[in-house]
């Protein structure tokens, strides 16, 4: 990883480490030990345990934007079906650990916890701004409608991903994500001057 910053290269460390044993219980010193460094190089790149959970989870969210991109080189991929062999990806159990700190932060931000705040910033925008301008061009749809149903999507996924961590019930979850790609499948396959 030539070039990266000793605090990229921290976080990577952290991000691989918290994927394979989850964070969300451990002492800053226990992840310290466990990629090498020590809790005062962690706080003095991240501020706090609680930084560095949201600068995990940040970028966590990039590293799916980068599957997500990947399942979507495909250039002639209907979207809806990228969409579920996307949700099939993060339903992996491997990504538990993190979805579950994902929504633990997520939810402290929501209180207005000063620490998790900063996650707000893009948490949202920056998936309806990759999922609005994939389905304008893949869908030949008008911007705007393309943004309503790329935020539709994700608070779906987000739904149906909380739904997962909370009942364990795979079947039920998958079948609703994909009557959900069915819907609006159908709704952007109607014609263009109903979706303007």
């Amino acid at each position: 990883m030539s070039g990266a910053t000793p605090r990229k290269v921290m976080l990577d460390a952290v991000v691989d480490h918290a994927l394979e044993f989850g964070i969300a219980d451990q002492s800053l010193r226990t992840i310290a030990e466990a990629v090498g460094t020590s809790h005062r190089m962690l706080i003095h790149h991240f501020g706090s345990k609680e930084g560095l959970f949201v600068e995990v989870i940040r970028e966590v969210e990039q590293r799916q934007r980068v599957v997500l991109a990947g399942l979507q080189a495909d250039p002639g991929g209907d979207p809806f079906e990228i969409g579920l062999r996307f949700w099939n990806h993060l339903c992996d159990p491997f990504l538990a650990p993190q979805e579950r700190l994902f929504f633990e932060v997520y939810g402290q931000a929501l209180q207005g916890r000063s620490w998790a705040v900063p996650l707000l910033d893009g948490v949202v925008d920056e998936w309806i701004g990759h999922l609005g301008t994939w389905l304008a061009d893949a869908r030949g749809q008008s911007e705007a409608s393309a943004r309503v149903d790329a935020r539709l999507m994700l608070a779906v996924t987000r739904g149906l991903l909380l739904d997962l961590l909370a009942t364990g019930d795979r079947a039920g979850v998958d079948a609703a994500m994909a009557r959900c790609a069915e819907l609006l499948s159908a709704a952007t396959d109607a014609p263009a001057e109903a979706r303007r």
